[in-house]
């Protein structure tokens, strides 16, 4: 299945599982798309809310376990051969691409991002709801569950910023790359040999991600040589990198890697930090 489904080919799929990553609860409650569950980044997609969680050790967003999130597909009555698609309000980036990055990391291979959000569906005329739905039936648990796409830690990612032959790419705004804002982790700047390419490059002025030659050409050039494989990608926290890893499947350059903790993590270590360009 593509990485990305158009609101008007929708109707060229059968039983599809919706899920609105949407961060709000309350905007999920006042309209979704029919059939939709509330994905939360904060309880569903990420472990951010166990008790004693501590941003340095992992970022504000860490991964959950891999069996732990199987356990809210069960719920959800997600199969591993079902087709699912997710939408946000943000063109994929807080937190649909999170979500599809989850899903196809533990092999769900039949999961989609909605190109252009719930702003594209509602141009093509679909309604909302606030209709929650029936739970379902838990279909049979996936054998041996773990992530199958890779991650990098704090350690690795130290090395690879230093080693030629590697990419570090955070997909930060500039400015916040640069060390000239910092409006939510408590340091500013980046990590020393990071390159910058903000994952907003990777959409038109619609909100919907530009084709697979220009994401191609693009990341191409800011791969430089270097093979999609050894490329690191980071932000924040770990969640609009998966925007880039998006638009990477996208292009057809698939393989790098994510490093969850991000700045977030990176910022709260006592490591090197880096400012301006």
């Amino acid at each position: 299945m593509k990485p990305l489904v158009s609101a008007h080919e929708l109707a060229r799929l059968d039983a599809v599982h919706w899920l609105d990553a949407r961060p709000s609860a309350d905007a999920y409650a006042a309209g979704h798309l029919p059939g939709a569950r509330h994905a939360s980044l904060e309880e569903d997609l990420s472990s951010a809310r166990v008790p004693g969680h501590d941003p340095a050790h992992g970022g504000r967003h860490p991964l959950p376990p891999p069996e732990w999130f199987g356990r809210k597909l069960d719920a959800w009555g997600v199969a591993l051969t079902d087709t699912v698609v997710v939408y946000d309000d943000e063109s994929g980036a807080n937190a649909a691409a999170r979500a599809y990055w989850m899903l196809r990391a533990l092999g769900h291979e039949r999961v989609a991002v909605l190109d252009g959000g719930l702003a594209s569906a509602r141009r093509a005329g679909l309604a909302l709801t606030s209709e929650v739905p029936r739970s379902s039936a838990a279909p049979s648990p996936s054998p041996e569950r773990k992530w199958r796409r890779p991650t990098v830690a704090i350690d690795d990612v130290e090395a690879y910023a230093a080693t030629p032959g590697w990419k570090v790419l955070d997909v930060r705004s500039p400015e916040r790359f640069r060390g000239e804002a910092e409006p939510i982790d408590p340091v500013a700047g980046h990590i020393p040999g990071a390159v910058n390419l903000f994952f907003r490059e990777n959409l038109r002025e619609d909100g919907t991600f530009k084709s697979r030659d220009e994401l191609a050409r693009l990341y191409t050039r800011i791969l430089g040589g270097v093979p999609p494989e050894r490329l690191v990608v980071h932000c924040g926290s770990g969640v609009t990198a998966c925007h880039t890893l998006l638009a990477l499947d996208v292009a057809g350059l698939p393989g790098a890697a994510l490093y969850v903790g991000s700045w977030s993590e990176w910022c709260r270590s006592g490591r090197p930090r880096a400012k301006g360009p």
